[in-house]
This record gives structure tokens, sequence and C-alpha cells, in this order.
């Protein structure tokens, strides 16, 4: 509805009030601190805080992770999710805990020494894991893996590529030994085309024995063990169950300190805050005595902060005016209804100074044609009462998450409206349980729209689409005429905007009357006689402006008149702009006919056990599918009907959103105390 106007103040005060006067600024959250350039202010200088920063973000990032753990291994409370409430904590309880932190950042150590070490204890479980799965194959082995053999004995324990069995292993080490052969030859397991083999042979025949296994392939097991596979199996179980044991132990001494999690949240958020302090500290010109701060405040608030500042920390504090490179912050102030499209608005720019906030006119569209794409009753109502049973259950959300809830409540109220317009409830869902489970035999529609069913006038609807795109790219355009004439530019506006709308709306009203739009739409208009020469003469006299003036810039008439023609040309845009509205009635038809494709599946078991079950089972699933894919459908194309064919009139952006310096906690709310 509105950009807040704003005032730069400039502060200097005593260095020792640093600290108290941050403190309040960014309890108050007014105030957007610019940086400095101090090349051309001698004896000014900066402090280097990126040391104390860093320790309170680690810090801050301790407590979360300390947090995490407590929700991961304690089977209490959650924290709530995407939809958790910010703690109301009074300001008092945050300082007496800042005072105690030394306390609680034991604790949190202790909590991350007790993962560390159930982190340790997982590791070496997952090693005697693997060791066990390599020493499977060879448990049926009764001698140690790396047993020698004896005096005149040498054992060869190993693998073979392939199958083999005991008499082709034998075979095989015997290989060029005359018979017969002091060798043992035993296939200890096969599996995953591997074979497990122990030869015993004689000493001095060892190296031709195991020649002739390398041969095929043979290889020495790579074990991490070295004893009976039994015994060490038995070894790693022991060990697995004594790292268990310690897990157990270690969570425990997690869990312990379950009750002292909003304690961490505060803490974490006070560190938060304290590395923000550091951070804007270190921005900030000083001398020995005095530091220096320059930002934006709310032109209503700027009396309020200077007296504040003046009275309480004998600050100097002075209005300033804006530079001449300076981009002045944006600020928006809109209405309980309109404020909720503002990050809407922030994702595609902000709008600058001396412009027009299009929010409050942004909003109703938004609503409007969220409703005709969605289009469905039942879908409207499941959103709008979604939405409001979270606002009521929680309600110290985030603000941004806040906004989008109220957002998708009027979307859903919107979409409601529109599926009543248009007769759809969970598409036919009534007509098609009336005649499956109670035998209605009737041929007329139970929910009868109270506009016109879409699917059987399609044309009607999209007649009424383009009007409204109409209407809402001609808004768009009068904004800009709106802004010419604000600022005294009575030539740009006939030029620019007059000549547009009387060119427009005499081709539109040339078009009308005629049988070509009468064939295609399947509506008739007529006018008094007196409308068709006014509209060609609407339509001549906005051609000839554009003609003449699109092009005043240049004072060569030939360019001035081939600009001016170019400029004509630009009616096919709006042309492609209107049709791109089309899309309400593409989207509203989608939603319906895929509802309608849902019901008839889930009707076709019939009046039966089975058949009900089976309605049931498909009905949710179809018509979540459906809500899911027609709304994030709805949500994108809004958006681009806003940022293209609305925006693409008038808006500029090129704001500078309005960034105070204040606590952005992540876990709690402080309620200030006076």
């Amino acid at each position: 509805m509105a950009i807040v106007k704003m005032q730069k103040l400039s502060i200097c005060a005593n260095k020792k009030q640093r600290k108290a006067i941050l403190n309040l600024l960014q309890s108050m959250g007014i105030m957007e601190i610019t940086q400095t350039d101090l090349d051309d202010q001698a004896g000014l200088e900066k402090l280097d805080t990126q040391a104390a920063r860093l320790k309170y973000e680690k810090r801050a990032a301790a407590y979360d992770q300390v947090l995490d753990l407590l929700a991961k291994y304690d089977s209490g409370k959650g924290t709530g999710g995407l939809f958790a409430d910010l703690d109301q904590i009074p300001r008092s309880r945050v300082d007496g805990l800042a005072a105690d932190r030394h306390k609680y950042n034991v604790e949190a150590a202790d909590i991350l020494k007790a993962e560390k070490k159930i982190n340790e204890c997982a590791g070496i479980i997952q090693k005697d894991e693997n060791a066990k799965l390599a020493l499977e194959p060879w448990l049926p082995l009764d001698i140690p893996i790396d047993s020698p053999g004896t005096k005149k004995m040498s054992l060869l324990l190993g693998t073979l590529p392939g199958q083999i069995d005991d008499a082709g292993l034998y075979a095989a080490a015997s290989k060029d030994m005359p018979e017969p052969a002091a060798v043992n030859a035993d296939v200890l397991f096969t599996a995953n085309n591997v074979s497990g083999v122990l030869v015993m042979c004689l000493k001095k025949d060892a190296d031709q024995v195991e020649g002739n296994l390398r041969s095929l392939g043979f290889s020495r097991p790579s074990l991490p063990v070295s004893g009976i596979p039994a015994q060490e199996c038995e070894s790693l179980d022991a060990e697995i169950k004594e790292q268990e044991e310690e897990i157990e132990k270690q969570k425990a001494v997690i869990t312990a300190y379950a009750g002292e999690k909003e304690n961490y949240r505060i803490l974490s958020d006070y560190y938060r805050s304290r590395a923000q302090r550091y951070r804007t500290l270190g921005e900030i010109p000083q001398t020995r005595s005095t530091f220096f701060m320059e930002g934006w405040v709310p032109q209503a608030q700027a009396d309020k902060v200077a007296s504040l500042l003046t009275e309480k920390f004998g600050a100097f504090v002075e209005k300033e005016e804006k530079r001449e490179d300076e981009v002045e912050p944006t600020l928006l102030h809109n209405n309980w209804f309109s404020r909720n499209v503002e990050g809407i608005l922030a994702s595609y720019d902000t709008p600058s100074h001396g412009k027009v906030d299009p929010t409050f006119i942004m909003s109703f569209f938004y609503v409007f044609f969220f409703g005709m794409m969605l289009s469905d009753a039942g879908y409207g109502i499941l959103m709008a009462v979604g939405c409001a049973v979270i606002l009521l259950k929680h309600k110290y959300l985030k603000e941004g998450l806040k906004k989008t809830l109220k957002l998708f409540f009027w979307c859903g109220i919107s979409t409601t409206f529109w599926g009543f317009m248009y007769g759809g409830f969970f598409g036919d869902a009534i007509d098609v349980i009336a005649k499956t489970f109670f035998g209605y035999q009737g041929t007329e529609t139970l929910l009868k729209p109270l506009w016109f069913e879409p699917l059987h006038s399609p044309m009607r609807l999209l007649m009424w689409c383009l009007l409204f795109g109409l209407i809402h790219m001609f808004i768009g355009l009068g904004i800009k005429g709106y802004e010419y004439l604000k600022d005294g530019d009575i030539v740009s506006f006939v030029s620019d905007i007059a000549a547009w709308y009387l060119f427009l709306l005499g081709l539109i009203f040339m078009l009308l009357p005629t049988k070509l739009f009468s064939s295609i739409s399947g509506m008739t208009f007529t006018f008094p006689a007196i409308v068709g020469p006014l509209a060609k003469g609407a339509a001549i006299i906005g051609a000839v402006i554009i003609l003449i003036m699109s092009g005043r810039a240049n004072k060569n008439w030939g360019l001035r008149i081939a600009l001016g023609a170019y400029d004509l040309y630009n009616i096919t845009g709006w042309l492609s702009d209107t049709l791109s509205y089309s899309r309400l009635l593409a989207l509203g038809l989608a939603t319906g006919v895929i509802a309608n494709v849902v019901n008839m599946m889930a009707s076709m078991f019939g009046n039966s056990p089975l058949g009900v079950i089976v309605f049931i089972v498909i009905f949710i699933l179809g018509h979540a599918l459906n809500i899911a894919i027609n709304a994030l459908g709805a949500y994108v194309h809004t958006n681009r009907l806003q940022y293209v064919e609305f925006f693409g009139k008038f808006y500029e952006g090129g704001g500078k959103e309005f960034k105070p310096f204040k606590t952005e906690n992540k876990y709690i709310q402080i309620k200030e105390e006076k």
C-alpha cells in the first residue's frame, strides 16, 4: 500500500557506551546500520572483531548440535518441526542464563564429548562386523589363520578363483611331484566363485607346491585377525557387546540433560545474538574515546530513537540527508491482508522510493487467480482449514512462515469460492458417491454450480479469463500513468498511457460486435450505432499518438516515426500477454478433470465391501496427489501472471530491502520488560 519514509541518523557517543547502545538498538530492531568508508576520515579505525564473532558463532552452532542430539536420543516431546513455535522468554531469564552460561557451556561440551564417544564406538562395531563377515567362510578352520605349520610341515592357507574340489586341488598342488606326493589338500569353502583352500606339504616341497598353486591364482587371505576363526569371532562378539554397552552409557549421559533443552535454545540464540553484535561492532568507526554510527530508521520513529539515545546514553544524534549516490532502504507498510504477499513481491524485486508499492493491488489479484486455477471447493476447504488450524495452534511461528500460511488460508477461501461457482467438490464426488453407494438414478447434478460448469462451457470461461487478464494489465498500465502524473510528466502520460488506452479499447470495441468474435466465443454483443465510429476514432487517435510520440526523444522525424511504428507493433505483445491468462482456464479444467477421473477409478468396484475399501483408498490417494500437483501449479502460474504480465506494464523495482540490526533468533522470542 505504501513505502515507509526513511530518515538517516548519525550517532556519536562515548566508546564505553558501545555495548549498551548496540544492545538497545538490536532489541528494538528499528535501525539499519550502514558501513562507513574510512578512506577520507583521519583518526578513525575499525575494531577487528572476527575472532570474537567466530567464537560466538561456534558456540551457537555447538548448542544447535546439542539440541539435535537431544532430539535424536530423547524420546520425550519433540521440537515441533517446521511449525515449531518460538519460545516466549522474558528478558530477565535470558540475562540470568547469560550470567550462568559457563556452567551450560561445560554441559554442552560433555554432551558433544559423549556423542564423539558414541561415534567412536559405532566405528569399532562397524569394523568388528566387517571382520566377522570376512571370517565367516573360514569358520571350519580349527587352526590359527597365521599358523606357520610344524618343523617339517608347511601350511598354505588361501583362496583360488573359481570352484575346485579336493581331488582337483590335490592334483594341482602336486603337479610335477613324484607319486605318492606328500601333500594334503582340503577345500574349506566355495562361495561367490571363490574357493578357500588349505594345503599341507613337507617344508622341502613348500616352494614347488606354492608355485603350482600360484599358477592357478592362489593368494593368501588378508584377514584382520590371526587366531582360530571361531575363537576370533567370539572375541569380536564380546568387543561388539562392550561397545554397545558403552554407547548406551553415553546415550544416558546425553539424555540426562533433556530437561535443559529450553535453556540450551535460549543460549544458542544468545550466542547468535552476540555474534551479530560483534559483526556490527566491526563495522563501526571509532577513536580512543568515541565511536560513530549511521543508519536508517523509519521517519516516524526517528525522534523517538534520537531522544532515547540522547537521554539514556548522552549520545549526540543528528538527522542527515541522503547522499546523491546513496540508496534509501525500502520498508513496506501494508494492511493485515496485503502484507501476506510481501514475500512474493520480495522474491521478484523490492520497489524503490518514489515508486508505487504494488502489494495492495497484487494481493487481491493473487488470491483471485489462485482460486480460479485450483477451483475445487473441497480442496479449498482442506487448504483453508489446514492453514487455520496451524495458525491457531501455533501462535508464535516465525514471521515469514506465518505470512505464508495466512496467504494460503486466503487462497483456500478463494479456491472454495470458485469451486462452488464451478460446481466442483472433490470433482464430481457427490454425484459419484450418490450413484455408486446410495442408488441415485437422477440425471441432474446434485451440486449445481452457482455460475456455470467450465467442462461444459470452456469458451465462455476463456472469455472471462481474458477479460480478467485485460483488467489486470490495464490496472498495471494505470499505475504507470499514476507515476507519470505524480512526477508531473503529462507528455509521457498522454503518449505512453492514454494513447494505449485509446488504441486498445478502440480495437476491443471494434472486435466485440463482429461475427468472428461471436463464432469463437459463442457470445454476441450489440452496441448502439454510435459505438462503432467512436471505437474506430479512439483506435486511430491512439495509434497516431503512439506513432508520432513514442520516439519523441529523437529529433530525426524519420527515425521517430520508425520507432513509433515499432512501438505500435507491441500490440502483438499485448495479445500474447492477454492469451497468457488462458492458463486460468487450463489449470482450472485440469484440476476438475483429474478429480473426476480419480472418482471414476475409485468407484469401479461398485457398491460392495471391497468397493468401499477401494473407493476410500483411491479417493484419498488420488485427491491428495491432485491437490499437491495443482496447488503447486496454481502457485507457480499465479506468480508468473504477477511477475510477467502485471509487473511488465509498470514495475521497475531497483529498491534495497530494509534490513534492520535486530536479533535474528532461531528458537526464542524475547519478551521485553518495561
